[in-house]
């Protein structure tokens, strides 16, 4: 009850706040599309930055977007909140943070569903496939527009390096708030503990949590890399980052906007992918000098073992199996 009443203030602040967007858009009118998103790495927030800049010079001046970054409007469920309730328009979110409200986009937090980046690509670019994952928030108010890459996710530690999964087992891990990573963690012995990312660096200082998982930007970014020093190269998962639009603020526009929309996010996501690399490598190099960060290659053979059961869970279920195996077979196209 008591969150319902925040997000309902914070949505009526939002909305008495920020005006210039019209709820009925005609050719000419003066439309400003609030984007609010949490913390991000700086290829992400370069993305979304590309965004506005391509969606207002193929309108002509005509839509606009206004930023509300860095988690000024709360961590990613709530902005996920907001964006259903139309309090703002667009956010960017990870895809497992959308698994409480469509269960499609559980699939992406299977371990070792792709075997590499490009076959990560093919899936992501592929309509057939993404199209109804998209839409399967629009009864909920919102819809997906476009992905961005998060890299490749991996296990980073306090106390020393991951060699195998008995070096996880007893290990307090924080994951993401989504059922299928928190099995994951069980499934290798661990301790799952389930938190916000602005809770993570407290936590691993104060010994609530032995590690965590995700991309490098955690180490420098985040500064991850002041307490956990040890970085190894499991690569479970491919998590997607997801933009998603308030359906009801979509479908104002004008088609020509709407277009305009759409081809905004895709080059964005274009533009994301070419800068990713380098970023990463530069966040590397910034972790080893400026932290001490070791990084260690992995044998994830045994981790692929441990975690079995997750893959028999979603191809041998009705929903889900027809989803898994069409991205199992563009592996390796």
């Amino acid at each position: 009850m008591k969150r319902n009443v925040i997000l309902l203030l914070v949505g009526a602040c939002i909305l008495t706040l920020i005006t210039g967007c019209s709820l009925n858009a005609k050719a000419g009118d003066q439309v400003v599309l609030r984007f609010a998103y949490a913390s991000n790495a700086p290829p992400v927030k370069e993305a979304m930055a590309e965004f506005g800049r391509l969606l207002e010079e193929k309108t002509d001046g005509e839509v606009t977007v206004k930023y509300y970054p860095d988690s000024q409007l709360g961590g990613e469920r709530e902005l996920i909140e907001l964006t259903q309730t139309g309090a703002v328009d667009i956010t960017k979110v990870s895809g497992s943070a959308l698994e409480s409200f469509s269960d499609r986009y559980s699939i992406f937090s299977i371990p070792y569903l792709f075997d590499g980046e490009e076959h990560f690509y093919n899936v992501m670019e592929n309509e057939e496939i993404m199209e109804p994952i998209y839409q399967s928030t629009s009864d909920l108010g919102f819809v997906g527009l476009t992905y961005y890459d998060s890299g490749q996710r991996s296990f980073y530690m306090k106390d020393g390096p991951l060699e195998s999964p008995e070096d996880i087992k007893g290990k307090k891990i924080r994951v993401m708030q989504s059922e299928t990573a928190i099995e994951m963690i069980e499934l290798l012995g661990g301790s799952p503990t389930p938190m916000g990312s602005g809770e993570v660096y407290t936590s691993l200082q104060q010994g609530i949590i032995d590690g965590a998982e995700n991309n490098e930007f955690v180490l420098v970014t985040a500064g991850h890399g002041e307490v956990a020093k040890y970085y190894s190269y499991d690569q479970h998962t491919r998590v997607p980052d997801i933009v998603v639009m308030n359906e009801a603020t979509l479908n104002k526009l004008t088609p020509e906007q709407r277009e305009a929309v759409h081809e905004a996010a895709e080059e964005s996501t274009e533009y994301e992918k070419k800068v990713w690399k380098a970023a990463v490598e530069k966040e590397k190099q910034l972790a080893i000098e400026e932290h001490g960060v070791e990084f260690n290659e992995v044998d994830n053979t045994p981790f692929k073992e441990a975690v079995q059961p997750l893959h028999d869970e979603f191809k041998n279920n009705e929903e889900f199996k027809d989803l898994y195996e069409a991205i199992q077979e563009m592996s390796g196209q």
